[in-house]
Formats: C-alpha cells, structure tokens, sequence
C-alpha cells in the first residue's frame, strides 16, 4: 500500500516551521508469527483504518526526527532524512506486523521563506563560485596564452635574430667584396688618368714650344710692320703737320698783333669818353653847388624872414598833406566834457611847432615872435 505521510509546520531544531511530505510504501508481513500479529492488530478493521494507522505511526516518528535536525540538514540530504525516518518507525511498524518497503521524502517548504532565502544565499554562493571559477579559467588560460605567446615570440626572435645575423654577414661579405673590386678599379683608374695625364702633359709641352715659335716669329714680322708704318707715318702725317703747324702759329702771330692793336685803340676811346663825362659831371656839380652856394647866401642876407616866408609857403602842403586822411572820416567825436574837448584842441594845435622844427629845423614860436605885431604866448583862446 501507499502511504503519504505530511507534517506541516513542524518546528526544526533551530525553531523554523517547515513542512514536509513524505511517500512510504508498506506490505503485512507474510510470516506467521507477523502475519498472526498482523492479524490481532488489525482484525475487523478497514483498509482506510489499517492506513490510518499506519499513517499516524509514520507522521508521528517523523515529526520527532524533524524537531531534531536543522533546515538546512533537512533540505540538502533528503536521503538520510528519509533513510532516518524508515529506521526508526520500522520497529513500531514491523510489532505491527507491517514492513516498510521504502520511504521517500516528497517535498519540503516553509511559510515564513526560509528556504527561499537559503536558496538565494546558496545561488548567491554559487554564482560566485561560478564567476570565481570562469575567472580563474580565463586567468589559467590568459596565462597559458601568454605562455604560449612568449614561446612562439621568443622562437621567432631567435629566429629573426639568426635570420638577421646571416643577413648582416651575408652584406658584411658583399661590402668586403665591394670595396676589393671598388679598389681595383679605382687603382686601374687612376693609373689610367695618371698615365694619360703624362700623356697629355708632353702634348702640351710640344704645343707651348711650337707656340713659342710661332709667337717669335709674330713678334719679329710685328716688329718690321711697326718700323715700316713708323716711316710711312713720319712721311705721310708727322712731316706735314710739322709745316702746318708752323703755317698756323705764323698766322696766329699775326692775328695777335692784330688783335693787341685793336684793343689798344679801343681802349684810348674808352678813356677819351669817360674822361668827357668825368668833366661834364664835374661842371653840372660845379654848378649845383654854385645855385646852392648863392641862395645860401640869398638866405643868410634875408635871415630869418626869407625862412619864415618858405616855411609859411610850406604850410599848406603840409596841412594838406596831414589832412588827406582825415578827408575820408565823415565825423569825428571828442568824448568829454566841454573842458575836456578844449584841452584836447590846445595839445593839438600844440604840437604843429615841435612837428616843424623837426622837420625844417625852423623854430616856428620864435620866427612868429620877430613878427611885427605878433606876441608870444603860451596859452590858446578857447574855441567856441
């Protein structure tokens, strides 16, 4: 038969409520003696009262072990768990003449998300192992890569290098061939410059000497032309320019002659006419200063009254004169008082004497005083 045992909420020995299902299979025992208890046991009972029963005993022994183990022993070993549960209910069963065939546990929860959280905690964990694992498989491998890596490379340097070092023999031994063939032709070039160098140096000394010669010979046929045009030169130019020259300065000679005479009588002309004009001067100034000379003395058998008649004749031009300007004024205006305006009159009219004498040398105020009739005085009769 099948049994299902359950325990729900069933405290741990850490005081979590878990709840648990179970499955049991059981049989009666065939034996007599456990068939004849089977039978006491059982006897007038039914077959769901026989489960019942059966049921109660399992559910019983497996609360007692539950309360004895932790969540977390209950919920990772299942098979001891359930392997616990059959051996201790499997005498109380077997006095009761029924034999547990085997007992599996079903399922395991809790209300309170205990396992949940394990479960979480457990993932957790787990994943950290995981990426713990993955990075030290990447790191193993990074390394091995590298390992790797630094094998391949270092056999390839040495590779290179030994490739390198062949190559660097190889063109050490070309440059050593090089510079032996380079030598060579260098050696045969130059002894082939050098010995045509000889060549052409003994070609020019024939040439410079034939040159030489030939320059000589040029210098002597030069020579004989300079001799034969020096001649032909003294017949054909030096010769007759020696008679021109001397016709010339014949003719110059007389045209000096001439010349010198010209200027001589050109020269007493010139003197002749100045010494005229020097005398016609000297008569007009004779006689200028004989006018001057005789009315002086006109001037000094009148005196003072033939001054004073010219000075008198004077005025007016000089009136005049001052009084040009004064003939484009329309007015004039004397600010004052009727004193002011005849103090100003009298140092006008006061003025004309000093203006005279200063400019004919003529006291006026003396001249007027030897008038007959006229009196001197210093002061103005005012103007009305």
């Amino acid at each position: 038969m099948t049994l299902n045992p359950q325990c729900e909420s069933v405290e741990t020995s850490q005081g979590v409520p878990l709840s648990v299902t179970g499955v049991a299979q059981c049989k009666i025992m065939k034996a007599d003696e456990l068939l004849h208890t089977a039978s006491e046991q059982f006897l007038g009972k039914t077959v769901k009262e026989i489960k019942s029963t059966i049921l109660q005993t399992l559910e019983g022994h497996l609360r007692a072990i539950l309360g004895t183990l932790t969540v977390e022993e209950v919920y990772r070993d299942r098979d001891q768990f359930a392997a616990l549960v059959r051996e201790v209910a499997a005498p109380d069963v077997g006095r009761m003449g029924i034999e547990i065939l085997s007992f599996t546990i079903k399922d395991v929860y809790d209300n309170v998300q205990y396992l949940t959280s394990l479960g979480k905690a457990q993932t957790a964990s787990v994943k950290r192992d995981a990426d713990a694992g993955v990075a030290e498989a990447n790191r193993d491998a990074g390394i091995r890569e590298a390992e790797c890596m630094k094998s391949s490379m270092d056999i390839k340097y040495s590779t290179d290098t030994k490739i390198e070092d062949n190559s660097r023999m190889f063109k050490l031994q070309k440059a050593n061939f090089n510079q032996e063939v380079n030598t060579a032709k260098a050696q045969a070039q130059l002894a082939y410059e050098l010995q045509a160098a000889k060549i052409r140096q003994k070609i020019r000394n024939e040439e410079i000497q034939i040159e030489v010669v030939e320059r000589r010979k040029q210098i002597e046929i030069e020579t004989q032309e300079v001799m034969r045009k020096e001649k032909e030169l003294n017949a054909t130019v030096k010769l007759p320019a020696e008679a021109e020259s001397y016709k010339m300065q014949m003719l110059a000679e007389g045209r000096g002659t001439q010349t010198i005479q010209k200027a001589h009588a050109e020269s007493e002309r010139i003197k002749l006419i100045g010494m005229a004009e020097a005398s016609a001067i000297g008569s007009i100034g004779k006689a200028d200063a004989e006018r001057m000379r005789m009315k002086a003395n006109v001037y000094k058998q009148y005196g003072d009254a033939a001054i004073m008649s010219l000075v008198l004749e004077a005025l007016p031009k000089i009136a005049a004169e001052v009084a040009a300007p004064l003939a484009k004024t329309d007015e004039i205006v004397l600010i004052g008082g009727q004193d002011n305006m005849t103090g100003e009159i009298t140092r006008l009219v006061s003025q004309i004497p000093p203006a005279v004498s200063a400019l004919t040398g003529v006291n006026l105020s003396k001249v007027l005083g030897k008038i007959p009739g006229a009196t001197q005085n210093n002061t103005v009769a005012p103007v009305k």
